[in-house]
């Protein structure tokens, strides 16, 4: 394996640790606007389960972005000039659900913190749909020139592959945040999390099954069929452990499926990084869009010394708040008074 080989292996890897992390994060925001509905005791025991967490998730994003910005250049420019106007949309809403989650408890008012529960569960919402759009495009392929330059439109991309795509990583996230909640919540918030993860397990199976069985057949290699059925076993997995309110078991199963479908659309991929639809000549690969070597060797060893460091400390800050959290501990709310007459 050379250097461009093992900066897409990384690349992939930070993109699989960004979903599993943040795919839960976003999952319990999605869930702000159907669980607790008239408890506010329970809405923050519910933020609270991710409030420690949340922003060290998205560092895996930005890892991934600035890695696949450095190694491979090309296809950092022609994705981004490709999906502008969904990575905009998916950044407003990263923005938004920041702003939400900071603000929410600033004022003691009932309809300042239904307002910014609102923005929280649109601010995940979106990017877990359009994460799915992206990702599935990337393996379609785009219409790409012979100067790698996008040639389609926004509306092209919405395609019934894509948008097949964008439901799964959808019901996926939201699935695995409500498990997460059950596996870190308590008393009724717990059993209520539980309810839903069973029900909207077995539509996931359903929806993930159908995107995983048309990726392979269409863009799928003869190995891709190993994590296709590791994803279809641990999804079943997933029906069976809510069902039995078997709360670890499930994240486990939901975290691997999730897992090895990143790994089926990167398999998929490789070693083209960004298929051209409108000539194959044009797509995009590892070869043709990697830097030099002595820029992905000062990065290897930049890896080699940082990853550890960052890997210890964010497993360190899991372990400390790893607790279950009760409505019922949560105190009384603070904050500035409403301003409303």
């Amino acid at each position: 394996m050379g250097l461009p080989e093992f900066w897409f292996l990384l690349i992939a890897v930070l993109f699989t640790g960004y979903f599993v992390l943040e795919g839960f994060d976003f999952g319990v925001g999605m869930l702000m606007g159907l669980l607790g509905r008239g408890d506010d005791n329970k809405r923050r025991a519910i933020l609270n389960t991710i409030g420690p967490v949340w922003d060290g998730n998205e560092v895996w994003l930005l890892t991934a972005g600035g890695a696949m910005f450095a190694a491979f250049g090309g296809w950092y420019a022609t994705m981004f000039t490709a999906f502008y106007l969904p990575l905009l949309l998916i950044l407003v809403a990263l923005i938004v659900r920041v702003c939400a989650i900071e603000w929410r408890g600033k004022i003691n008012d009932p309809q300042w913190r239904r307002v910014w529960d609102w923005c929280i569960a649109i601010g995940s919402w979106v990017p877990a749909l359009l994460w799915g759009v992206a990702f599935a495009n990337v393996v379609r392929g785009l219409p790409i020139d012979e100067n790698a330059q996008f040639t389609g439109t926004f509306f092209g991309l919405l395609n019934p592959y894509a948008l097949l795509g964008g439901l799964t990583t959808l019901l996926a996230f939201l699935t695995h945040g409500a498990v997460f909640l059950s596996l870190k919540t308590a008393d009724d918030l717990r059993a209520e999390s539980m309810v839903w993860a069973s029900r909207l397990s077995i539509v996931m199976t359903v929806v993930a099954g159908s995107f995983l069985l048309w990726t392979q057949l269409a863009y799928g290699k003869g190995w891709t069929w190993v994590p296709v059925i590791v994803a279809a076993v641990a999804a079943v997995a997933t029906v069976v452990a809510t069902w039995a309110k078997r709360e670890g078991w499930a994240f486990a199963a939901t975290s691997i499926a999730i897992i090895v479908t990143i790994v089926t659309l990167f398999g998929c991929l490789y070693p083209a990084v960004l298929p051209s639809t409108t000539d194959p000549a044009n797509s995009l690969t590892i070869a043709n869009t990697s830097s030099s070597h002595y820029t992905l060797v000062i990065m290897t060893w930049a890896a080699v010394l940082i990853t550890p460091v960052v890997l210890l400390y964010q497993g360190w800050s899991y372990w400390v708040f790893r607790k279950r959290i009760s409505a019922d501990a949560i105190p009384p709310s603070v904050g500035l008074p409403s301003l409303r007459g």
